[in-house]
């Protein structure tokens, strides 16, 4: 039976302003290097085991990869499917706004210039594919973003829309999924 490990990248500006990241570059700040490092030194005293690290191509991701990788030993590559979701006219505003709750309701709602949550889960339900048919020989860990997580805990999980909603991991959270 195969996993994959799931970390959600460390703090931003952005999420200590509780603003909408999605696919806009915003680096860690300093907390966010430190609970980078923090997980890589949390996985490697836990003897997590993983071929791989996956990651985002947002700096976030990527910072918080390269830590985990440095302090782990284990190798990365950079997947573009791992993107946070791309919020159109949403990024940079409230994530407690109003409009954008009610929007996020509509799961094929594009945010004007976005990409819709169907589209965001074809791309990383397709990955997920593809590393579940290498489960037996391969383990990986996905350093990504809330959003993503979502997408994760939905493929193996069924989840109500409101669950789907709700559900977050705070930052370098590590959680682990079995196929």
């Amino acid at each position: 039976m195969g996993c994959v490990y799931f970390v959600r990248h460390g703090q931003t500006v952005w999420n200590v302003e509780n603003k909408i990241c999605g696919a806009t570059d915003i680096e860690l700040t300093e907390l966010g290097h430190r609970q980078a490092i923090e997980t890589g030194e949390k996985i490697l005293a836990e003897g997590i085991q993983a071929d791989e690290i996956l990651y985002s191509p947002l700096v976030r991701a990527a910072e918080t990869a390269r830590h985990i990788s440095e302090i782990t030993g284990i190798p990365r590559r950079m997947e573009p499917r791992l993107r946070e979701q791309n919020f159109g006219k949403w990024e940079g505003t409230s994530r407690r706004g109003a409009q954008f709750q009610k929007a996020k309701e509509d799961f094929c709602c594009r945010y004007d210039g976005g990409e819709s949550m169907l589209q965001l889960a074809q791309r990383v339900y397709d990955l997920l594919d593809e590393i579940k048919a290498e489960a037996e020989e391969k383990t990986y860990i996905l350093v990504a973003h809330n959003g993503i997580s979502r997408v994760i805990q939905s493929y193996f999980f069924d989840m109500t829309n409101a669950e789907y909603a709700a559900f977050g991991v705070e930052n370098c959270a590590v959680r682990r999924y079995v196929f």
